[in-house]
């Protein structure tokens, strides 16, 4: 027998299997996915690698295959169906197998078992009696304690037995042989769940609700794999709908993946679900220890769980009846990984959906534009709830024009509107959240006049300010001098934005010293429990006001808010890239939603310097399809996904020069079957972060309609680079990236 192993190294000239003999002490031992150690090169330096087929044929002679050396039994194994998905995205995203094998695998390593032990008698009392008086006699105490323990209780807890009765494990182990007791060793799964059951009936649908319920659930009788986008307001329901549509899974005997953004999220989740589902319910995310992700990836391969929550890795959870994939807040970046591969969860839940005949939900407020794109051009199924579930009005919006609050000579970081509606919470004794909205922030420079924004002339997108003082675009290479005068209005008073929470935090004790804050933002959320920590605080009403970044905008539900401040909304919209508009509307919308939704109507006051700009007028009238519109007609001009597919190719080495070259040499050989596909391509420019850990970085965008044009692209720039045989640089393909490089 002869087994197929991928190599564990991340390297293109290895991208490959390799032939290995299995000794004969180990044919019943190997099988398709287990992690191997093997002799690899002229040296043998012993590998690790993963099974991937076996064959009772040889590829090459015979007497020249190497044989295995062991299995690894502290790996955890890759099942069969992981192997398909890594092959889909490594074939999709441009990357090696390896790396593909280990983004399937959300646990990679196997942990010690936790085991529960207690001690029960075997034998009648009348003989524990007699035991007991013997072993007294001959003065062997220890034994004739726990004797007498088992007459009263035949059985205990094992570490009571250690701990109370001071019994030693040699003496328990002795009566054990002479058989008197039995060690019974169970099973016991650390569970990283800190929620009490409650007994809570399903909330009451809505008409609405129910009917898109009914019509996502049909996909189960019909055994299609539809996608179905739910676009909902903030606090319409959508959560219910989505457990209305778990329970009709469960009652087909399936499992199924909800798929959160955020780990901050996974409290009031698992909270909601836990509640309605009980111990079906386990949740993976990289906040839990290795044991308790071992655990949980345990229960689910072996059935034992029917709902797993969790960021994008949950995804990749070992369920053998997949039946239903929900990804809420379908719109939020957090959902494409930013190493490779570059995949994006969304599309890789359809294909997961496709292959196990499970329909796929995404849920937004705020749908993303390719969503949005898909669902319009009829690739996915369209579902609306206009309207919050409880009757509750959403929240009342007014914007603060910041160029008039600095014209009047306020210059704090709060608008005359938002102090006093800070004080008014405080004195009523309602809860207040704060966002400071530096998703996006890359160093941009603005007028504190207009607000204005120092945009590239050929990309419309801001310009970074560098370390050299110079504004780069980081799309196309264009560079210039640092300006002293705002391009539209002249204003001497143009700059950075350098505020941090922490600086709020100061500036909220110092202007409402009567109130309790609490803050969260990536320093307060450093340790395990400190999300839940700090939201359950916020929930219990332990503090007045929550301030954080936008960790505290997705998918809350405090009841106690009525107001929510959003200090600098124009911090994304000024980000350098193409996305700065959508990101900022979805932002803002999603930030006003936590607003109002007790039976206290909200009230958000969004501070601005662009009050006009088209993202921040139709978040502040709540007006998605409008902000669509005006959106898609950008990204057509400009020919940026969703309407077309952006491609790029990441380049990054320790000497700049050499770099720079391979980014022109492959870029020359695109140009080739360019003539004849029509690719656009744009570079090769510096990267938004041109020097990183010692490594210079460049970057070519490519741009075309057909997504298999650009695969033949990105083939053609593989194989070349398969021919340079490069050692000191790396190469990266990112498809609609959503995280500048």
């Amino acid at each position: 027998m002869y087994a197929n192993v991928i190599i564990d190294i991340s390297h293109e000239k290895v991208d490959r299997t390799f032939q290995y003999l299995i000794p004969e002490a180990l044919v019943d031992k190997i099988y398709v996915g287990c992690k191997v150690l093997i002799p690899f090169g002229r040296g043998n330096t012993t590998r690790g690698g993963y099974v991937i087929s076996l064959s009772t044929k040889p590829e090459i002679a015979p007497e020249k295959i190497k044989a295995l050396t062991d299995i690894c039994t502290d790996s955890v194994s890759v099942w069969d169906a992981s192997i398909d998905l890594a092959v889909f995205i490594k074939n999709t995203y441009g990357s090696t197998m390896i790396d593909a094998l280990k983004t399937v695998l959300p646990v990679k390593r196997v942990t010690k078992e936790v085991e529960q032990k207690s001690i029960q008698a075997i034998v009648s009392e009348q003989e524990l009696k007699l035991a007991a008086f013997q072993a007294a006699s001959k003065k062997r105490n220890a034994q004739a304690r726990l004797l007498r323990a088992l007459q009263e209780t035949p059985e205990i807890d094992y570490r009571l037995v250690v701990s109370k009765l001071n019994v030693t494990a040699k003496t328990i182990e002795t009566l054990a042989e002479k058989g008197y007791i039995h060690i019974e060793k169970t099973r016991v799964y650390r569970n990283p769940m800190k929620i009490q059951p409650s007994e809570q009936m399903p909330c009451k649908l809505n008409e609405k609700q129910q009917a898109i319920a009914e019509r996502i659930c049909e996909d189960f009788t019909t055994q299609n794999a539809g996608v179905h986008l739910i676009h909902g307001v903030t606090g319409s329901g959508k959560t219910e709908v989505y457990m209305e549509v778990i329970a009709a899974c469960i009652a087909q005997k399936k499992q199924a993946i909800m798929l959160i953004p955020e780990i901050s999220l996974t409290y009031q989740t698992m909270k909601r679900f836990y509640h309605r589902f009980g111990e079906h319910v386990s949740v993976m995310h990289s906040k839990l220890s290795d044991g308790e992700r071992y655990d949980q990836f345990e229960r689910a391969r072996k059935g034992e769980i029917s709902i797993m929550i969790g960021p994008r890795s949950a995804l990749f959870t070992p369920f053998e009846h997949l039946g239903l994939i929900i990804i809420d807040e379908e719109h939020e970046s957090t959902y494409k990984s930013e190493s490779m591969p570059k995949y994006h969860a969304r599309d890789v839940a359809v294909y997961l959906g496709k292959k196990n005949v499970a329909p796929v939900i995404l849920g937004s407020a705020t749908p993303s534009l390719e969503s949005y794109y898909k669902a319009l051009n009829g690739e996915y199924v369209l579902h609306k709830l206009e309207k919050r579930a409880v009757a509750q009005t959403l929240p009342k919006v007014e914007t603060v024009d910041l160029r008039e609050e600095f014209a009047n000579g306020n210059k704090s970081i709060f608008s005359k509107l938002l102090q006093e509606k800070i004080e008014d919470r405080l004195e009523r004794g309602e809860q207040i959240m704060l966002f400071l909205n530096r998703r996006g922030y890359s160093a941009f420079v603005s007028c504190r006049t207009c607000g204005e924004a120092v945009k590239c002339p050929h990309c419309d997108v801001s310009l970074a300010q560098h370390k050299d003082g110079k504004l780069y675009c980081h799309y196309c290479g264009y560079s210039t001098k640092m300006v002293e005068k705002c391009p539209s209005c002249t204003s001497p008073y143009i700059a950075g934005f350098k505020a941090g929470t922490q600086q709020i935090e100061e500036l909220i004790h110092k202007q409402f010293p009567v109130a309790t804050v609490l803050r969260m933002d990536a320093d307060t959320t450093k340790n395990k429990d400190d999300y839940d920590t700090i939201l359950s605080r916020f929930s219990n009403r332990e503090a007045d006001i929550l301030l954080g970044t936008q960790m505290i905008v997705k998918g809350h539900d405090f009841p106690g808010v009525t107001l929510m401040g959003i200090l600098a909304a124009d911090l994304s919209l000024a980000g350098n890239d193409y996305r700065a508009s959508e990101r900022t509307f979805q932002l803002l919308v999603q930030a006003a939603g936590r607003a109002g939704r007790g039976e206290i109507q909200g009230e958000v006051v969004i501070q601005t310097y662009q009050p006009d700009h088209y993202a921040i007028r139709h978040a502040a009238a709540q007006a998605y399809e409008d902000f669509y519109e005006e959106e898609i007609a950008y990204r057509d001009l400009m020919s940026y996904p969703p309407v077309e597919i952006l491609l790029a190719i990441q380049f990054a080495g320790t000497e700049e020069a050499r770099v720079a070259k391979l980014a022109r040499l492959v870029c020359a050989q695109i140009k080739l079957l360019a003539k004849e596909s029509g690719v656009r391509i744009i570079g090769p420019a510096k990267a938004v972060l041109g020097k990183k850990n010692d490594r210079y970085r460049y970057v070519i965008y490519l741009k075309h309609r057909d997504e298999k044009v650009l695969k033949q692209a990105r083939e053609c720039a593989e194989d070349y680079l398969a021919s340079l045989e490069l050692k000191k640089e790396t190469v990266q393909f990112d498809y609609n990236p959503v995280h500048n490089f």
